[in-house]
């Protein structure tokens, strides 16, 4: 491949098609580190709202550190994989500031050799390749490689191949363009191949191979689960507890529940009208709950709940699932 020519197209591209964005617009290390993890997840048009609360909240380090953790799950509500959020505050509470280095980077909570990769070239212009899914996308479709990306060859074999294309004087623009292209033109579906830019470097194209790749390995069975949430309401009042397992959502809040089968599931029938059924889908997981709201002369006292008024639920970290539940049943907790 002619390197130079192959950088100039892709330059080229970048400079008259990239996207705005805040985390492009500077060199911060920590402002970098929080689109990072945001993104790791989610889409730039999703989580672009949630990169400027919390930037907004928590504009440096030392911000960060200073705050609970709850205020951090508050803010990342509704954003989903709260074990991120959790890294955040975790590492903001350990440094001092933020590393200059990949290794020390790579010591951070939650900061994998990607997410290193991607500070250290965006904030230091450090040579290090940074790949999301985009760029293993352009990658299996530049070199024909149908190696699954998601196993533990396919990120070493891809992590070898972008560390050997990588333009090491311009490891800050070339993760950006690559990272750009893959997101606005060498889209999974249907890419305009005739126009592409980097036609004649694309061996997916040569070998009409493009719509088969990139090559996933076989996803895991989901798994059914079934919620029954009990929302005891008594003047105004209602219980919630911190979850603490080992399980989804830890540390955030939640209604009293019980985890059930799925034929008591299917059997269920609350004596309200208050009452929801919602399913909500998880990356590996697919989630059945009932919500229903009991009305007390007394709150019952069960183990680690506590009581708290329905007008201040905002200052609570909860699933958006159950932020699901709220928006509907809300009505009823006023009458």
């Amino acid at each position: 491949m002619k390197k130079d020519l192959f950088y100039h197209n892709l330059y080229s591209w970048y400079e008259v098609n990239h996207r705005i964005l805040p985390w492009r617009e500077t060199q911060d290390a920590y402002r970098i580190w929080i689109s990072e993890i945001i993104l790791q997840q989610t889409r730039v048009d999703q989580g672009l709202d949630y990169y400027l609360r919390f930037i907004n909240r928590f504009p440096d380090l030392s911000s960060l550190a200073s705050a609970t953790e709850d205020e951090v799950l508050r803010l990342w509500q509704g954003l989903g994989y709260y074990s991120r959020a959790r890294n955040i505050y975790k590492s903001a509470r350990q440094l001092q500031s933020m590393p200059t280095t990949f290794e020390g980077l790579r010591q951070m909570s939650g900061v994998g050799e990607y997410t290193a990769g991607a500070i250290a070239s965006f904030a230091y212009n450090l040579p290090y390749p940074a790949l999301d899914g985009n760029v293993y996308r352009v990658l299996a479709r530049l070199t024909d490689c149908e190696i699954a990306f998601d196993t533990t060859q396919g990120k070493k074999h891809f992590h070898q191949v972008a560390n050997e294309l990588l333009d090491r004087h311009h490891a800050r623009l070339f993760n950006s363009a690559i990272m750009e292209f893959g997101a606005l033109y060498c889209v999974p579906q249907n890419p305009d191949c005739e126009h592409c830019p980097l036609q004649v470097f694309c061996e997916a194209y040569a070998h009409h191979t493009v719509s088969l790749l990139p090559v996933r390995k076989p996803r895991p069975k989901i798994r059914q689960r079934y919620f029954i949430y009990t929302i005891y309401l008594c003047e105004k009042q209602v219980l919630i507890r911190q979850r603490q397992d080992n399980d989804i959502w830890r540390h955030l809040w939640e209604f009293p529940l019980e985890e059930t089968d799925e034929t008591t599931f299917a059997q269920f029938r609350p004596q309200t009208s208050a009452h929801l059924l919602l399913t909500h889908q998880l990356s590996h997981q697919k989630l059945h709950a009932h919500f229903h709201i009991k009305r007390v002369t007394v709150l019952p006292s069960l183990s680690e709940c506590k009581t708290v008024s329905i007008h201040d639920l905002d200052d609570y970290a909860f699933s958006r699932l159950t932020l699901r539940a709220l928006e509907q049943l809300f009505p009823y907790f006023l009458k």
